[in-house]
């Protein structure tokens, strides 16, 4: 079946794009020749006065690139042969001697969006699910049929740079005060007004061209050579301030969107062509791609073996502690259209609970991403309690309390009983063992573990944890409303730690070690940011809490003994008393408002050596800090807690902030090769006894020459 279809309405040709077999439109090879034949079509045939693309999806006008067909790639020169043939296509329509009008509802990303710049006009649907974006960025890319060349002329640089380098959506409304749509309509009547534009544009009537709300700066900066240098380097300094040149793709779209300011059109489009070419098959790219391919995969895994139960579907969640993490959890549960009941011991930590909840909403609100309706709506949803009234309607109760085993045990006990016999409990712990959490339930079989990360509003992952007893059923219901969540979610096994805490613990560990041999604070995080961490540890240890991380790491080390063992340095600041950014010192200092300064020179005469502090190689403060975190991976692999590699590297990436242009600690090894990894293991174990004995997987994989994934072009 075509994908293409053609219905003329007076003279009008309306094509319509409906990918058979798919659930969304996207840019395939045979999608990419339809086009051809239909503009080549339109162009013979004289009774054609105009035309309208639209589509046939529910959701999707057009969702860019099959991401597929980047696998098949072997050569820059293949890739920028790739980029030529789009430019040429969308040349071809825009060149039509007939106004084509981009009818769009739903999703218009990358080559979609490229597609709608080369159209005459454009007319959005006034609807949530109209979104346009230029996502290329987020797989190491930048778009590769015009979109650089295109998308300033239309909206103005300063705008088509901030589109281009950050991936943001656009929806309707912002789109059509930008420039970047030429209207905006109701979904009903889109069809129909599609068709009286080309009408008109076709009788004569001109097309707006200018971007709207351009103010005077703007217009100074954009339309002179030396106020678009100012903006070409300033773009160029906050994309070094904020990948610090590990992602090439923003830069290189710079250069290509500068090219044609420059040179003229014709350069622009070869520049555009040629960094698509050279960065489609760079590594950093493979790695974003893995990252896009595993994603996409978790998002359809049950997460339970198949034939996998149907989950429940959860329209009342009971959530136990309204601190941070509990009113978190709320926050974005209520968004969802799911009514929260939010208890706590007493009535000021609940108010302070529905207090947070509308904190979250009323930022969304002030964003614009929540229209006031919507956040009424979601606000509405939150209700605060101090007993378990309206437990008993919760399909899904998670338990957001402190770390402590008892506590815990006290929470189950009151609720469960009133709790109907298919619902889940859950705890919200990054440590102790569902197991032992589970041992006081009269249905440990319905217990389970929901790992949610700090802010729980912002960070994208959810590790659910699952014992030997917990149902399939309890399970799938878990990860399911973790996805309504719009959470990435992983399921992991029962152990100490999990996966994410106990890897990033034996990481933490690795760097509070080196702090007692004498390294200065400031060298460790400079090493791990320079390797393509958001943070260095010392700061990320002030940012979760150092009393948290302490009470971490007596677990873990109650649970793997000496490899485990919390560094000397850790020890004394616990103890000293010192919280972190919560407490405004910690190993840095922080102002009233919680910002980060310099490093609190008092700190060191709580750690081994005092101030003197000792030069060490930033090569070694990274190499062991990664490589305790990359060898506890794989341990966690080998004992099954992990289901498989993709998992362990989704939940380093988008849990713990393991550098996403190095796909995640399996890729990693794969990159370095395991026989190098392990070599270096039994060096540092050599120097440092028992701490860095590699895990019995490695050296299996190093004996076999074995790799976690396919080598490049057999696979993601």
């Amino acid at each position: 079946m075509p994908a293409l279809t053609i219905e003329h309405v007076g003279g009008i040709a309306v094509v319509t794009i409906d990918l058979p077999g798919e659930p969304v439109n996207k840019v395939t090879a045979a999608l990419r020749a339809e086009f051809a034949a239909v503009f080549q079509q339109i162009a013979g045939d004289a009774t054609v006065r105009g035309v309208v693309l639209a589509t046939g999806k529910a959701d999707t006008w057009l969702a860019g690139a099959d991401i597929d067909e980047f696998l098949t790639l072997q050569s820059a020169a293949d890739a920028q042969a790739l980029s030529r043939s789009g430019q040429a296509l969308l040349a071809r329509l825009e060149s039509l001697t007939v106004p084509v009008v981009a009818a769009i509802h739903g999703a218009c990303l990358g080559g979609g969006l490229e597609t709608a710049l080369a159209c005459h006009y454009r007319i959005a649907s006034d609807h949530p699910k109209t979104v346009l974006a230029l996502p290329e960025v987020q797989l190491g890319l930048i778009p590769g049929a015009g979109g650089t060349q295109r998308l300033p002329r239309l909206i103005g640089l300063q705008r088509a740079l901030d589109l281009v380098l950050t991936s943001r959506n656009v929806r309707g409304k912002r789109a059509l005060q930008m420039g970047l749509v030429d209207e905006l309509v109701h979904p009903a009547i889109l069809r129909s007004v599609a068709i009286e534009r080309a009408n008109s544009l076709a009788g004569g009537a001109r097309e707006r061209r200018s971007p709207k709300g351009r103010g005077a700066a703007a217009l100074l900066l954009e339309d002179n050579p030396i106020g678009r240098s100012v903006v070409f380097r300033k773009a160029r300094q906050g994309v070094m301030e904020k990948t610090s040149g590990h992602y090439p793709a923003p830069l290189a779209a710079i250069e290509a969107v500068q090219a044609g300011y420059d040179r003229g059109a014709e350069a622009g489009y070869r520049e555009e062509s040629h960094h698509f070419g050279e960065l489609a098959v760079s590594d950093v790219a493979r790695e974003l791609t893995f990252l896009f391919f595993a994603t996409t995969a978790l998002k359809k895994d049950p997460g339970a073996p198949s034939p996998a139960p149907d989950p429940v579907i959860v329209e009342t969640l009971g959530v136990v502690g309204a601190g941070f993490m509990g009113a978190g959890i709320a926050s974005i549960a209520v968004q969802q259209g799911t009514a929260v009941r939010l208890k706590d011991t007493d009535t000021k930590r609940v108010a302070r609970g529905l207090a947070a909840v509308s904190d979250v909403l009323r930022e969304r609100l002030k964003k614009k991403q929540l229209t006031r309706l919507q956040f009424d709506d979601a606000l509405i949803l939150a209700g605060g309690t101090t007993d378990y009234s309206g437990f008993g309607k919760a399909e899904l109760v998670i338990e957001a309390v402190f770390e402590d085993l008892s506590l815990k045990h006290r929470i189950i006990r009151e609720v469960e009983p009133l709790l109907h016999e298919g619902a889940v409990l859950a705890s919200n712990t990054s440590t102790l063992p569902i197991g032992r959490i589970a041992e006081v339930a009269q249905r440990p079989n319905r217990v389970l573990g929901m790992h949610f990360f700090s802010p729980v509003h912002r960070m994208p992952l959810l590790e659910v944890i699952v014992t030997p007893a917990t149902d399939a059923d309890a399970t799938v219901t878990a990860v399911a409303y973790g996805k309504t969540l719009g959470k990435t979610v992983i399921v992991v096994n029962d152990a100490p730690g999990f996966y994410t805490t106990r890897t990033l613990s034996a990481y933490m560990n690795e760097a509070g070690r080196l702090l007692d041999e004498g390294a200065s604070i400031e060298a460790v995080d400079r090493a791990l940011l320079a390797f393509g961490f958001p943070v260095g540890p010392i700061t990320l240890l002030d940012e979760v809490g150092i009393d948290v991380g302490g009470k971490v790491g007596e677990t873990l080390f109650g649970a793997f003994g000496a490899r485990m063992s919390p560094s000397e340095s850790l020890r004394r600041v616990v103890e000293s008393g010192r919280t972190g950014r919560k407490g405004s010192l910690g190993f840095y200092r922080y102002d009233a408002e919680g910002t980060k300064g310099d490093v609190d020179p008092s700190v060191y005469e709580l750690l081994p050596h005092g101030a003197q502090r000792r030069e060490i190689e930033g090569d070694e403060i990274t190499q062991r800090c990664v490589l305790a975190m990359v060898n506890e991976a794989a341990r966690c692999l080998e004992e099954g807690v992990l289901r498989s590699p993709r998992d362990g590297d989704v939940g380093a990436v988008f849990g713990i902030g393991f550098p996403p242009f190095r796909g995640g600690p399996f890729r990693y090894v794969d990159a370095l090769g395991v026989e190098q990894v392990v070599d270096e293991l039994e060096q540092l174990n050599g120097r440092f006894p028992g701490r860095f004995e590699p895990a019995d997987l490695l050296v299996d994989h190093a004996r076999a020459r074995a790799r976690f994934y396919p080598p490049r072009g057999k696979g993601p």
